[in-house]
């Protein structure tokens, strides 16, 4: 079922990219594998071309990491804490929720400890949720000034998570805004600011988020099925 389900998702992905002329190989397929076993991540890797798996939770991306039989990239996609950034800053190729300047200054200090360059994206609630975590719009652009300089830290675009919604259509204003955002800071060319990734869109609204210029959407119940929050 897990091939059948990553098939299905792969072939909207593709009618998605063609139908907004862009190529396959533009938008990165995150399998988001929080609260899944193990066994489910391997029997993926072993089936599938998937490389890229995205956790919410630093002790299940620490676990995974270090058991899993074959390496993979780990994508840290939920909110993190200050205090457990030290345990995943050299294992996650990404940090898709950085979202404070105080967050990025730890990120940039266990970075140098490890002497790692870490890539992030800022995360922007764009909807502007009272329950979601992101800045503002408004102060991304003050945030990464603030952090352009740092040496161990490489911003390479932009995250969000959209409200869910029945319909996804509700959604594509706030993706073509965080599109839009992305490319008034790719025109100022900020050093050692990338605007290269638009992570955006999940099971309910990627090909939405594809259409409007996501390069990397991240599916978890698509393709692995509705999660048990009650596992230890």
């Amino acid at each position: 079922m897990l091939k059948e389900n990553y098939d299905e998702v792969e072939a909207k992905i593709l009618e998605a990219c063609k139908r907004s002329g862009r190529s396959r190989d533009e938008v990165t397929l995150i399998a988001v594998s929080k609260t899944k076993p193990l066994s489910d991540i391997e029997e993926l890797i072993s089936l599938t071309s998937c490389v890229n798996f995205g956790e919410n939770k630093v002790q299940e991306l620490t676990d995974k990491y270090e058991k899993v039989f074959k390496p993979v990239n780990w994508h840290m996609i939920g909110h993190l804490q200050t205090n457990k950034v030290k345990y995943i800053v050299d294992k996650a190729c990404m940090i898709h929720s950085v979202d404070s300047l105080n967050l990025a200054k730890v990120i940039e200090k266990e970075a140098a400890k490890k002497n790692v360059i870490c890539p992030v994206l800022i995360e922007v609630n764009v909807a502007e949720e009272e329950s979601k975590f992101g800045i503002k719009t408004w102060e991304v652009l003050d945030l990464i000034h603030e952090i352009k300089d740092f040496s161990h830290i490489q911003v390479k675009g932009l995250m969000t998570i959209a409200p869910f919604v029945d319909n996804p259509e509700e959604n594509r204003v706030h993706f073509r805004n965080l599109k839009n955002l992305s490319l008034d800071i790719k025109s100022k060319s900020i050093d050692n600011i990338d605007m290269n990734v638009l992570s955006m869109g999940m099971t309910n609204d990627y090909e939405v988020a594809i259409e409007e210029g996501a390069t990397m959407v991240r599916v978890g119940t698509g393709i692995f099925g509705a999660r048990n929050y009650n596992i230890s």
